[in-house]
């Protein structure tokens, strides 16, 4: 355990400075949702109607959050894949180190830069009137879920890095992850959505972690949705970390 916890420090300590030297990547992440941010509140948002009162930013930002962590997977399978193909990959895994430690490190990566650019979005989202009154508490208990659903998504993402044969084809497959919010309730209510389309905005993840946080947001009680969420999220990271792993070892033994 101590060589484990040893090797992760120092390979995230090291995929953390390719971060650094790059902020492009982060600040990149961010872009694309606060575009979005700025382009439903400031364009659509005086039409569509919610069923709370309030700002239509404080509505959507919970939507954004999950778009932004998304974003930022993409970039940690693309650095995967670099090591990969460039054979550093294959250097490391000759030394005395836990295996998994490669993996793990760029988890840890993704989850600190993932946090910075959900940061920059909340930022952002502030400065265009979101506000909350809630309290500690509740603000920790979003952070969690939004820390399960970056872990989730980023295991998910180990599996392309590690099978990719180019970059473009690496960095083409969060696109679907990126848009599936916008089949739920993070934009608009889905009681307007035609039958079959409302089914599945129900039904699919996103959804019940978008009503979670925003409940816990407004100060109401979460219910269902929270538990939900957490179901959803704890499912997806087991799912996520077996089938990276698995493709871990079918490839390098």
């Amino acid at each position: 355990m101590t060589t484990f916890v040893r090797a992760t420090a120092a390979l995230t300590g090291r995929s953390l400075t390719h971060v650094r030297r790059s902020p492009d990547t982060i600040i990149t992440t961010a872009l694309t949702p606060v575009a979005m941010m700025l382009l439903f509140v400031y364009v659509f948002g005086s039409a569509i109607q919610t069923p709370s009162p309030g700002r239509y930013v404080d509505y959507l930002l919970p939507g954004i959050l999950l778009m932004t962590v998304a974003s930022s997977i993409a970039y940690t399978a693309y650095r995967l894949f670099m090591d990969v193909d460039g054979g550093i990959f294959e250097r490391f895994r000759s030394l005395p180190i836990a295996r998994s430690a490669l993996l793990w490190s760029h988890v840890l990566t993704s989850v600190v830069a993932t946090s910075v650019a959900l940061a920059l979005v909340v930022l952002v989202a502030v400065v265009m009137g979101f506000r909350s009154g809630a309290g500690p508490l509740a603000w920790l208990a979003v952070a969690g879920i939004l820390l399960l659903f970056t872990l989730a998504l980023t295991w998910l993402a180990l599996v392309p890095g590690l099978l990719a044969t180019s970059a473009d084809a690496v960095s083409g497959f969060a696109f679907p992850l990126i848009f599936l919010p916008f089949v739920s309730s993070a934009f608009v209510p889905t009681d307007g959505m035609p039958t079959p389309v409302r089914w599945f905005a129900e039904h699919q993840p996103v959804t019940p972690i978008v009503e979670a946080m925003r409940s816990l947001y407004a100060e109401q009680p979460a219910g269902s949705d929270l538990t939900l969420a957490v179901t959803w999220c704890l499912g997806l990271l087991l799912v996520a970390y077996l089938l990276a792993m698995r493709t871990y070892r079918r490839r390098f033994g």
